[in-house]
């Protein structure tokens, strides 16, 4: 499955992109109408590729029967729109998560997680929900790679991040369907979209049973899958269906990323084993962060908790043992200014006064955490005349 992905790159570099490698772009939305993230999860608004057929949305339902019109009728319509001049492709803000046409009230988080993907066995039949987003309502969905969790110790209690991307580092394009859907009584159109998978190819099967359905730019199959005129299912859409045979790179990343809210570039590069960090099994740093309400994968409440918190990445803080009264108290620890000397300390006291006149120090001098030096000894000394009690000058 896909659950999560990364667009971490404005709308202008994206269609800049897509157009150096031969695709056609005649509009693009603006920065600020898709999210961008490198944590990008469903219910966002992505960057989806698609031909513009419809400029105000299409909600008209499709023939219930693929063989409403004659191979020939069509192959001869398709010769004639293929070379139609006003013929567009853009690159458009939808909303991830897809919602049919003829759905007439707001789905609720639940039921919008079931359609972030499409199963591409599901499309074989000509029947379900997606038959009619499969005629006319193909897309790319445009990212730079995504997001699996590879299960790891007993039970697969412990979900270790990877991130997916091409060797190339180029854009990473899904094969994707859209729609349209005005809710009852409202006028305003929201336009969503789910993304394809298959089974995994040999480089992923370690880390998941299934994969996007990855697209090279501007490759046959590309050009067959967005084709507005093909409006017939058929075998040769069908195969375009496929894992991705080009090379991948996959490596595990922070484990931050399972959280929605997080975001950061580092999510996208291999993650690294800090100084003074845990490390177990493949070198992966022993982190974890509290549990995602948003997150679309289950998770058992064991595997993320408070208890398990994050621990900073940077070097291991060493504790120093306080060395001082001032410390102790900045320390919030509670001892008496009055504790008497050890035996040890009174062995070691080269001036070993009677108990009457001995006056109990105020605190006592611990040992360094970082010094071997030996601490300096107290000397007790005998006050001085000028230091006595004013009543020692009387007689009794």
């Amino acid at each position: 499955m896909c659950g999560r992905y990364a667009l971490g790159v404005r709308m202008a570099f994206v269609r800049r992109r897509l157009e150096e490698q031969g695709l056609q772009v005649d509009e693009a939305p603006s920065d600020d109408d898709v999210r961008e993230t490198y944590n990008f999860a469903p219910g966002n608004f992505g960057a989806v590729y698609r031909a513009d057929i419809y400029p105000s949305g299409h909600n008209e339902e499709q023939p219930e029967d693929d063989d409403t019109t004659s191979p020939a009728q069509n192959n001869a319509t398709e010769k004639d729109e293929q070379t139609h001049p006003q013929l567009k492709y853009k690159i458009q803000s939808m909303k991830w998560g897809l919602v049919p046409f003829w759905t007439k009230r707001k789905p609720d988080y639940g039921s919008m997680m079931r359609t972030i993907n499409c199963r591409s066995d599901s499309l074989a039949e000509d029947r379900g929900m997606w038959t009619s987003m499969k005629r006319r309502k193909r897309c790319v969905v445009v990212c730079q790679g995504f997001y699996e969790w590879l299960k790891k110790g007993p039970g697969g209690k412990e979900r270790v991040p990877h991130f997916v991307k091409r060797k190339d580092g180029e854009l990473m394009l899904f094969a994707g369907l859209w729609d349209c859907v005005s809710y009852e009584g409202e006028d305003e159109q929201l336009y969503t979209y789910t993304v394809i998978t298959t089974s995994s190819n040999a480089y992923l099967k370690f880390l998941h049973d299934r994969m996007p359905v990855i697209l090279e730019p501007n490759s046959e199959a590309m050009k067959i899958w967005l084709d507005p005129n093909r409006t017939t299912w058929s075998k040769e859409l069908q195969s375009v269906l496929k894992p991705y045979e080009g090379e991948l790179e996959c490596y595990p990343v922070p484990k931050e990323v399972g959280k929605v809210g997080n975001n950061s570039p580092d999510f996208i590069v291999p993650k690294k084993t800090e100084p003074g960090v845990k490390v177990e099994g493949d070198g992966i740093a022993d982190q974890n962060i509290v549990e995602n309400e948003d997150d679309p994968r289950p998770m058992r409440e064991s595997e993320w908790s408070e208890d398990n918190a994050p621990k900073p990445a940077a070097g291991t803080k060493r504790e120093r043992t306080p060395e001082g009264p001032e410390e102790v108290a900045d320390e919030g620890m509670k001892r008496p200014k009055t504790e008497p000397l050890t035996p040890s300390s009174k062995m070691a006291s080269e001036h070993n006064l009677a108990s009457k006149q001995q006056t109990t120090p105020v605190g006592k001098k611990m040992r360094s955490a970082t010094h071997n030096e030996k601490p300096t000894k107290k000397v007790n000394a005998k006050k001085a005349d000028g230091s006595q009690p004013i009543t020692k000058f009387f007689s009794t």
